[in-house]
Protein backbone atom coordinates (compact mmCIF):
# COMPACT_ATOMS: atom_id res chain seq x y z
CA UNK A 1 0.00 0.00 0.00
CA UNK A 2 1.31 3.43 -0.91
CA UNK A 3 2.07 5.53 2.14
CA UNK A 4 0.06 8.72 2.28
CA UNK A 5 1.76 12.08 2.58
CA UNK A 6 1.46 13.35 6.15
CA UNK A 7 1.73 17.10 6.56
CA UNK A 8 2.50 18.60 9.96
CA UNK A 9 1.41 22.18 10.58
CA UNK A 10 3.89 23.15 13.27
CA UNK A 11 7.33 21.64 13.84
CA UNK A 12 7.51 21.66 17.62
CA UNK A 13 8.41 18.86 19.99
CA UNK A 14 5.25 16.78 19.63
CA UNK A 15 5.22 16.93 15.83
CA UNK A 16 8.90 16.07 15.83
CA UNK A 17 8.45 13.03 18.06
CA UNK A 18 5.47 11.76 16.02
CA UNK A 19 7.49 12.02 12.82
CA UNK A 20 10.47 10.37 14.47
CA UNK A 21 8.27 7.48 15.56
CA UNK A 22 6.90 7.09 12.05
CA UNK A 23 10.40 7.04 10.55
CA UNK A 24 11.52 4.46 13.10
CA UNK A 25 8.55 2.32 12.07
CA UNK A 26 9.43 2.43 8.38
CA UNK A 27 7.56 5.48 7.10
CA UNK A 28 9.33 6.95 4.09
CA UNK A 29 11.07 10.26 4.75
CA UNK A 30 9.74 11.79 1.53
CA UNK A 31 6.14 11.12 2.67
CA UNK A 32 6.49 13.54 5.59
CA UNK A 33 6.27 17.32 5.13
CA UNK A 34 6.32 20.14 7.67
CA UNK A 35 5.61 23.84 7.91
CA UNK A 36 6.54 26.32 10.58
CA UNK A 37 6.96 30.11 10.42
CA UNK A 38 9.81 29.91 12.94
CA UNK A 39 13.15 29.55 11.18
CA UNK A 40 14.75 27.96 14.22
CA UNK A 41 12.10 25.25 14.35
CA UNK A 42 12.49 24.57 10.64
CA UNK A 43 16.25 24.23 10.89
CA UNK A 44 15.98 22.04 13.99
CA UNK A 45 13.66 19.52 12.39
CA UNK A 46 15.60 19.44 9.15
CA UNK A 47 18.75 18.69 11.12
CA UNK A 48 17.09 16.10 13.33
CA UNK A 49 15.01 14.23 10.76
CA UNK A 50 16.08 15.34 7.29
CA UNK A 51 12.50 16.01 6.21
CA UNK A 52 11.01 18.66 3.94
CA UNK A 53 10.05 21.83 5.81
CA UNK A 54 8.13 24.80 4.39
CA UNK A 55 7.77 28.28 5.83
CA UNK A 56 4.17 28.68 4.63
CA UNK A 57 1.44 26.48 6.08
CA UNK A 58 -0.44 26.61 2.78
CA UNK A 59 2.47 24.96 0.94
CA UNK A 60 2.47 22.07 3.39
CA UNK A 61 -1.31 21.65 3.44
CA UNK A 62 -1.50 21.63 -0.36
CA UNK A 63 0.57 18.41 -0.45
CA UNK A 64 -0.91 16.59 2.53
CA UNK A 65 -3.30 13.66 2.38
CA UNK A 66 -3.24 13.58 6.18
CA UNK A 67 -2.96 16.96 7.89
CA UNK A 68 -1.71 17.03 11.49
CA UNK A 69 -2.47 20.30 13.26
CA UNK A 70 0.32 20.60 15.81
CA UNK A 71 0.05 24.25 16.81
CA UNK A 72 -0.80 25.87 20.13
CA UNK A 73 -4.55 25.91 20.86
CA UNK A 74 -4.60 29.70 20.98
CA UNK A 75 -3.23 29.85 17.42
CA UNK A 76 -5.39 27.12 15.89
CA UNK A 77 -8.34 29.28 14.86
CA UNK A 78 -6.22 31.63 12.76
CA UNK A 79 -4.22 28.74 11.27
CA UNK A 80 -7.35 26.75 10.41
CA UNK A 81 -9.08 29.70 8.79
CA UNK A 82 -5.99 30.38 6.70
CA UNK A 83 -5.99 26.75 5.51
CA UNK A 84 -9.73 26.39 4.96
CA UNK A 85 -9.77 26.83 1.18
CA UNK A 86 -6.96 24.36 0.43
CA UNK A 87 -8.33 21.87 2.96
CA UNK A 88 -11.77 22.05 1.38
CA UNK A 89 -10.23 21.46 -2.03
CA UNK A 90 -8.14 18.44 -0.96
CA UNK A 91 -10.31 16.94 1.84
CA UNK A 92 -7.45 15.37 3.84
CA UNK A 93 -7.89 13.46 7.05
CA UNK A 94 -7.40 16.14 9.71
CA UNK A 95 -5.72 15.13 12.97
CA UNK A 96 -5.68 17.76 15.69
CA UNK A 97 -3.39 17.47 18.70
CA UNK A 98 -4.29 20.96 19.94
CA UNK A 99 -5.63 20.53 23.45
CA UNK A 100 -9.13 21.75 24.20
CA UNK A 101 -10.36 22.58 20.70
CA UNK A 102 -13.66 20.75 19.99
CA UNK A 103 -14.13 19.11 16.61
CA UNK A 104 -17.21 21.27 16.02
CA UNK A 105 -15.12 24.44 16.26
CA UNK A 106 -12.38 22.98 14.09
CA UNK A 107 -14.92 21.96 11.44
CA UNK A 108 -16.40 25.44 11.50
CA UNK A 109 -13.02 27.12 11.04
CA UNK A 110 -12.00 24.74 8.24
CA UNK A 111 -15.27 24.99 6.34
CA UNK A 112 -17.02 21.78 7.45
CA UNK A 113 -17.65 18.26 6.11
CA UNK A 114 -14.18 16.93 6.96
CA UNK A 115 -12.92 13.70 8.51
CA UNK A 116 -11.44 14.84 11.82
CA UNK A 117 -9.64 12.90 14.53
CA UNK A 118 -8.98 14.77 17.74
CA UNK A 119 -6.10 13.50 19.86
CA UNK A 120 -5.01 14.11 23.43
CA UNK A 121 -1.37 12.96 23.59
CA UNK A 122 1.00 13.42 26.51
CA UNK A 123 4.63 14.40 26.91
CA UNK A 124 6.07 10.90 27.51
CA UNK A 125 5.49 10.46 23.76
CA UNK A 126 8.76 12.38 23.48
CA UNK A 127 10.54 9.26 24.79
CA UNK A 128 8.34 6.73 22.99
CA UNK A 129 6.14 5.99 26.02
CA UNK A 130 3.11 8.14 25.34
CA UNK A 131 -0.53 7.47 26.15
CA UNK A 132 -3.05 9.10 23.82
CA UNK A 133 -6.83 9.27 23.70
CA UNK A 134 -8.42 9.55 20.24
CA UNK A 135 -11.89 10.58 19.09
CA UNK A 136 -13.08 10.37 15.47
CA UNK A 137 -16.06 12.18 14.04
CA UNK A 138 -18.63 10.38 11.89
CA UNK A 139 -16.85 11.18 8.61
CA UNK A 140 -13.69 9.25 9.53
CA UNK A 141 -13.48 5.92 7.67
CA UNK A 142 -12.17 2.69 9.23
CA UNK A 143 -9.04 3.04 7.11
CA UNK A 144 -8.50 6.58 8.37
CA UNK A 145 -8.97 5.43 11.95
CA UNK A 146 -6.27 2.82 11.40
CA UNK A 147 -3.96 5.46 9.96
CA UNK A 148 -4.51 7.86 12.86
CA UNK A 149 -3.91 5.04 15.32
CA UNK A 150 -0.70 4.02 13.54
CA UNK A 151 0.56 7.59 13.80
CA UNK A 152 0.06 7.76 17.57
CA UNK A 153 1.06 4.16 18.27
CA UNK A 154 4.47 5.01 16.82
CA UNK A 155 5.18 6.82 20.11
CA UNK A 156 3.09 4.93 22.68
CA UNK A 157 -0.28 3.37 23.43
CA UNK A 158 -3.66 4.57 22.17
CA UNK A 159 -7.27 4.32 23.32
CA UNK A 160 -10.33 5.22 21.21
CA UNK A 161 -13.18 7.14 22.81
CA UNK A 162 -16.75 6.93 21.58
CA UNK A 163 -17.75 10.30 23.09
CA UNK A 164 -15.72 13.45 22.56
CA UNK A 165 -16.41 14.79 26.03
CA UNK A 166 -14.37 11.92 27.48
CA UNK A 167 -11.27 13.65 26.12
CA UNK A 168 -11.60 16.01 29.09
CA UNK A 169 -11.12 13.01 31.40
CA UNK A 170 -8.18 11.80 29.30
CA UNK A 171 -6.66 15.27 29.60
CA UNK A 172 -7.04 15.14 33.37
CA UNK A 173 -5.58 11.63 33.71
CA UNK A 174 -2.89 11.07 31.10
CA UNK A 175 -2.49 14.54 29.59
CA UNK A 176 -1.83 16.24 32.92
CA UNK A 177 -0.89 13.02 34.70
CA UNK A 178 2.89 13.12 34.12
CA UNK A 179 3.01 16.28 36.24
CA UNK A 180 1.32 14.44 39.12
CA UNK A 181 3.99 11.76 39.09
CA UNK A 182 6.77 14.34 38.71
CA UNK A 183 5.38 16.14 41.78
CA UNK A 184 5.36 12.91 43.78
CA UNK A 185 8.91 12.12 42.66
CA UNK A 186 9.96 15.63 43.61
CA UNK A 187 8.43 15.22 47.07
CA UNK A 188 9.96 11.77 47.57
CA UNK A 189 13.39 13.04 46.58
CA UNK A 190 13.13 15.93 49.04
CA UNK A 191 12.02 13.57 51.81
CA UNK A 192 14.97 11.28 51.04
CA UNK A 193 17.38 14.22 51.36
CA UNK A 194 15.82 15.19 54.70
CA UNK A 195 16.26 11.57 55.79
CA UNK A 196 20.02 11.94 55.23
CA UNK A 197 20.72 10.83 51.67
CA UNK A 198 22.74 13.01 49.34
CA UNK A 199 20.86 14.60 46.43
CA UNK A 200 22.29 12.37 43.68
CA UNK A 201 21.49 9.18 45.59
CA UNK A 202 18.00 10.41 46.51
CA UNK A 203 17.23 11.20 42.87
CA UNK A 204 18.56 7.92 41.51
CA UNK A 205 16.63 5.85 44.03
CA UNK A 206 13.46 7.87 43.45
CA UNK A 207 13.55 7.63 39.67
CA UNK A 208 14.47 3.95 39.54
CA UNK A 209 11.79 3.11 42.09
CA UNK A 210 9.17 4.97 40.05
CA UNK A 211 10.32 3.24 36.88
CA UNK A 212 10.38 -0.19 38.52
CA UNK A 213 6.93 0.23 40.05
CA UNK A 214 5.45 1.29 36.70
CA UNK A 215 7.17 -1.64 34.98
CA UNK A 216 5.77 -4.10 37.50
CA UNK A 217 2.28 -2.66 37.08
CA UNK A 218 2.52 -2.88 33.28
CA UNK A 219 4.06 -6.32 33.03
CA UNK A 220 3.03 -8.17 36.17
CA UNK A 221 -0.64 -8.79 35.35
CA UNK A 222 -1.81 -7.71 38.82
CA UNK A 223 -3.95 -4.78 39.90
CA UNK A 224 -2.11 -1.89 41.59
CA UNK A 225 -3.97 -2.69 44.81
CA UNK A 226 -2.60 -6.24 44.75
CA UNK A 227 0.92 -5.03 44.08
CA UNK A 228 0.67 -2.57 46.94
CA UNK A 229 -0.60 -5.28 49.29
CA UNK A 230 2.29 -7.58 48.37
CA UNK A 231 4.89 -5.03 49.49
CA UNK A 232 2.96 -3.89 52.57
CA UNK A 233 3.87 -6.35 55.29
CA UNK A 234 1.75 -6.14 58.47
CA UNK A 235 3.60 -4.11 61.08
CA UNK A 236 6.36 -3.19 58.64
CA UNK A 237 7.83 0.06 57.40
CA UNK A 238 5.69 0.27 54.25
CA UNK A 239 2.50 -0.15 56.24
CA UNK A 240 3.43 2.80 58.44
CA UNK A 241 4.12 5.02 55.43
CA UNK A 242 0.90 4.00 53.67
CA UNK A 243 -1.11 4.69 56.83
CA UNK A 244 0.20 8.25 56.85
CA UNK A 245 -0.85 8.73 53.22
CA UNK A 246 -4.28 7.21 53.79
CA UNK A 247 -4.78 9.35 56.91
CA UNK A 248 -3.94 12.42 54.81
CA UNK A 249 -6.64 11.30 52.35
CA UNK A 250 -4.31 10.89 49.38
CA UNK A 251 -7.06 9.23 47.34
CA UNK A 252 -9.41 12.17 47.88
CA UNK A 253 -6.65 14.63 46.98
CA UNK A 254 -5.97 12.78 43.71
CA UNK A 255 -9.69 12.67 42.92
CA UNK A 256 -10.08 16.42 43.52
CA UNK A 257 -7.01 17.12 41.39
CA UNK A 258 -8.32 15.06 38.47
CA UNK A 259 -11.78 16.64 38.68
CA UNK A 260 -10.21 20.13 38.77
CA UNK A 261 -8.15 19.37 35.66
CA UNK A 262 -11.21 17.94 33.90
CA UNK A 263 -13.29 21.00 34.75
CA UNK A 264 -10.56 23.32 33.47
CA UNK A 265 -10.35 21.30 30.25
CA UNK A 266 -14.08 21.81 29.75
CA UNK A 267 -13.74 25.55 30.44
CA UNK A 268 -10.88 25.91 27.96
CA UNK A 269 -12.87 24.04 25.31
CA UNK A 270 -15.71 26.54 25.64
CA UNK A 271 -13.33 29.50 25.63
CA UNK A 272 -11.06 28.40 22.77
CA UNK A 273 -13.90 27.10 20.62
CA UNK A 274 -15.68 30.43 20.35
CA UNK A 275 -16.01 32.25 17.03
Amino acid sequence: MTQQIIGFIGAGNMARCLAGGLLANGWARDRLVFSDPDRGQREAIQTALGVSVQERNLDCAARAQVLVLAVKPQALKAVAQELAAVVQANKPLVISIAAGIPTEALQRWLGGELAVVRVMPNTPALVGSGAAGLYANALVSPEQRDLAEALLRAVGVTVWLEREELLDAVTAVSGSGPAYFFLFMEALEEAAVRAGLDRATARLLTLETAFGAAKMALEGGEEPAQLRARVTSPGGTTEQAVKVMEHAQLRAIVDRAVQAARTRSQELARLLGKD
